[in-house]
C-alpha cells in the first residue's frame, strides 16, 4: 500500500509548470490490529469502519508522485474562463458535498482575513455547508489566521488550546468536530501547527481556499490534510465573496492578492506570494452586484493596493510604465504595460453616484499624479489616504528597504495636501526595528508633529522568520525599549490627531450612519469622509431630499451632522438632515 502520510502534488501553471509546487500532508490515525480502542473515533458504528477502509484502499490505488509529474511535464493553455477542476481520483463527488455540517468561522487580522472570510464560505456553501454563528454547534471550526505579528500568532495558539477542550468533550453520538487553520498562519508554519496541536485537522494558505471542500473529505476520514500552495495566479475573481450580515452598509472588495515589495521586515510576500491582480471586469461586476444589494461604501483591498496592474488582456499589455511618486524607488524591475489603479479607480467611482470608495493598503511610492486628481474630482471617492511611514528616520527606512527617505515622504505629504484639499490622512510606523537608536526613534516623534495625521496603527517591532531582517539584521533593541518607544509614539499621535480632528468643530460632516453606538442605544454611530467615528444622537430630523418629512436615521443612510466636539479617535455631534451624496453640499 502507497503511504499515506504525504502525497506531493504538481498544480499545472502556464507560466512555470513545476513552479507551482503545493506541499500536501496526510497523517493517518494510528491503528493497530490487537488494540481496536487505538483506531479513530466513530460514533456512527461498523458502516462508517467499512466506508473509511474503502476511502483508504481508493486512495491507496490513486495517483503517485510519477502520475502528477508527467501530468504537469507540458505546458498546459490556460482557460479563458474559470471551469470546474474533476473531483480527485480517490474521491467520489459525493464526498466532496458538505451534507448540511455546520461551519463557525473565526476571522483575525486584517481586512484582507475577512475578505478571504466570505471567500472561503462562498466556496463551502455552494458545497454544501450550512453555517452557524453558535461555537458549540459546529461541525467545522475554521481560524482565518494572521502571521505579520507574534502576538497574533499567539492569539491563535491560545485559541487552539481553548478549543482542544470543546473537540475532546464532543459527544460520541454527533460526528466528530474537525478544526482548521485557514490564512497566513497556515502558510507559514505548515507542519508545525499539524505537529504541535494533534487536535488540528486541517490546513488552507491563502491561495488553496478552492480546496477546501476536498481537506474536509479527507478529513472525514480520521487524517490530516494541508493543501499551503502560493499560487502564480489566483485570484478568486470568479468567486463572488458572501455576504453574512443583512445590515451591512459596507464591504470589502479585494482587487489584488500578494506583494513584490520584500520590505525587510514583512512576512506578506511569503505567506501571501507573489503580486497579481484580479482582471477589472470581475471587479466591476462585484462592486455592481453590492450597489444593488444597497450597500452603500466599498472598500478596494489588497497588499500594495495602488500598485494594481490588469495584464489579463493582450490590449492591456502596452508599453506604459509604471509611474512611481516623485523621489520614491523600487525594490523590483519596473513594470509595464496593464491597466492601472486610476483606471480602475475611475471605474468604479461611475458604477453608483451614491456609494462611497475607499481603498487600502497603498504603498506611497504608487501614487501618481493622475490618482490624486481623481480622489479630487469625484465625489463619492472618500479624501482619505492611508499612508503607511513605518518610520521618520531615513537611516531605518534604507534598513526596512521602503525605497523613500524620510524627506521624499514629506514631500509627498505636502503634494497630498495641495492636490486634495481637506484630505484625512493615516498612516502605519513601527517601533524598535533593527538598529534603530534613540535619534532615530525622535524623528519618527517628530515626524508625527510633523503630518498631524487623523489615524493611526503603531506596533512594537515583532521580527518574523523567512524576511530579509530575520536572516540579515539583529533583533537588538531590548522590548522594553520597544514598548516605551512605542508608548511614546502612542501618546504623540493622540495628542496631534486631538488637534487636527478639533478642527472640524463647530462644521458640518456627511456622516454614513452604520447602526448604534456599542455605547448608547440612544446614540447613532456611523464614519465620515475622512473613516472617523461619528456619535450623534438617534432624533428626528428632516430629509434634505423631501421638505417636511420628518424620519429617523437608519443604517446605510447619509446624514448631515454638525460636529460639536473631537478627540483623537471620535468625533461627537447632532443630526441636522438626512441626504445623499449628490446633495450633501446643499444646506437642511
Amino acid at each position: 500500500m502507497r503511504p499515506l502520510w504525504c502525497i506531493l502534488q504538481i498544480q499545472r501553471s502556464l507560466k512555470c509548470p513545476l513552479a507551482s509546487v503545493s506541499w500536501l500532508l496526510r497523517r493517518t490515525c494510528r491503528t493497530h490490529s490487537s488494540s481496536p480502542s487505538t483506531t479513530c473515533p466513530d460514533p456512527q458504528g461498523q458502516s462508517s469502519v467499512r466506508a473509511q477502509k474503502d476511502f483508504s484502499a481508493r486512495l491507496a490505488t490513486g495517483p503517485d508522485f510519477q502520475h502528477f509529474l508527467r501530468s504537469a511535464s507540458a505546458p498546459q493553455q490556460k482557460p479563458s474562463s474559470p471551469e470546474v477542476e474533476d473531483p480527485a481520483p480517490y474521491l467520489t463527488a459525493d464526498e466532496l458535498l458538505g451534507r448540511q455540517r455546520k461551519v463557525y468561522l473565526e476571522t483575525y487580522g486584517c481586512q484582507m482575513n475577512v475578505n478571504d472570510t466570505e471567500i472561503a464560505w462562498s466556496i463551502l456553501q455552494k458545497s454544501g455547508y450550512l453555517r452557524t454563528s453558535n461555537l458549540q454547534e459546529a461541525d467545522v471550526i475554521l481560524l482565518v489566521t494572521c502571521s505579520i505579528r507574534e502576538k497574533a500568532e499567539q492569539t491563535i495558539w491560545n485559541r487552539l488550546h481553548q478549543l482542544k477542550a470543546l473537540k475532546t468533550k464532543r459527544p460520541r453520538s454527533r460526528i466528530p468536530l474537525r478544526i482548521g487553520i485557514l490564512g497566513c498562519m497556515a502558510e507559514r508554519l505548515k507542519g508545525e501547527i499539524l505537529d504541535r496541536e494533534k487536535m488540528v485537522d486541517l490546513l488552507a494558505g491563502p491561495d488553496a481556499y478552492r480546496d477546501l471542500p476536498r481537506l474536509l473529505a479527507v478529513v472525514e476520514s480520521g487524517q490530516q490534510a494541508a493543501n499551503v500552495l502560493l499560487s502564480l495566479d489566483e485570484t478568486y475573481a470568479d468567486i463572488m465573496p458572501v455576504q453574512t450580515s443583512p445590515s451591512a452598509t459596507s464591504a470589502f472588495v479585494s482587487i489584488m492578492r500578494g506583494c513584490d515589495n520584500m520590505c525587510s521586515y514583512c512576512i506578506v510576500p511569503f505567506t501571501r506570494g507573489r503580486e497579481r491582480s484580479r482582471p477589472v471586469v470581475s471587479i466591476l461586476e462585484e462592486v455592481r452586484k453590492l450597489s444593488e444589494q444597497g450597500l452603500k461604501e466599498v472598500t478596494l483591498l489588497g497588499q500594495n493596493v495602488n500598485s494594481f496592474r490588469d495584464n489579463s488582456e493582450v490590449q492591456f499589455n502596452n508599453a506604459v510604465s509604471t509611474k512611481l511618486s516623485r523621489g520614491f524607488t523600487s525594490n523590483y524591475k519596473t513594470k509595464q504595460g496593464g491597466l492601472r489603479f486610476s483606471h480602475l479607480l475611475d471605474q468604479v467611482s461611475r458604477i453608483d453616484p451614491e456609494m462611497r470608495i475607499r481603498f487600502t493598503s497603498p504603498h506611497p511610492k504608487d501614487f501618481p499624479d493622475e490618482v490624486l486628481q481623481l480622489i479630487h474630482e469625484r465625489h463619492n471617492i472618500c479624501k482619505q489616504i492611508h499612508l503607511p511611514a513605518q518610520s521618520g528616520s531615513s537611516r531605518v527606512l534604507d534598513a526596512m528597504r521602503r525605497g523613500y527617505s524620510r524627506e521624499a515622504y514629506v514631500e509627498l505629504v505636502h503634494h497630498i495636501r495641495e492636490s486634495i484639499p481637506g484630505v484625512s490622512l493615516s498612516s502605519d510606523f513601527i517601533a524598535g526595528f533593527c538598529g534603530e537608536t534613540e535619534e532615530d526613534h525622535l524623528q519618527t516623534v517628530s515626524l508625527l508633529r510633523e503630518v498631524k495625521y487623523n489615524m493611526g496603527f503603531l506596533f512594537a517591532y515583532s521580527m518574523r522568520q523567512k524576511t530579509r531582517a530575520y536572516h540579515r539584521l539583529k533583533d537588538d533593541v531590548p522590548e522594553e525599549v520597544k514598548l516605551r518607544r512605542l508608548e511614546e509614539l502612542i501618546t504623540v499621535f493622540r495628542e496631534e490627531a486631538s488637534k487636527a480632528n478639533k478642527i472640524s468643530v463647530g462644521r458640518t460632516q456627511l456622516v454614513l450612519v452604520e447602526g448604534f453606538s456599542k455605547r448608547s442605544s440612544t446614540d447613532l454611530c456611523g464614519r465620515n469622509d475622512g473613516n472617523l467615528k461619528v456619535i450623534f444622537s438617534d432624533a428626528e430630523m428632516g430629509d434634505a431630499t423631501c421638505p417636511g418629512l420628518q424620519v429617523r436615521a437608519q443604517p446605510g443612510d447619509y446624514v448631515l451632522v454638525k460636529i460639536t466636539s473631537a478627540s483623537s479617535q471620535t468625533l461627537r455631534g447632532h443630526a441636522l438632515c438626512r441626504t445623499t451624496l449628490k446633495h450633501s453640499s446643499a444646506p437642511c
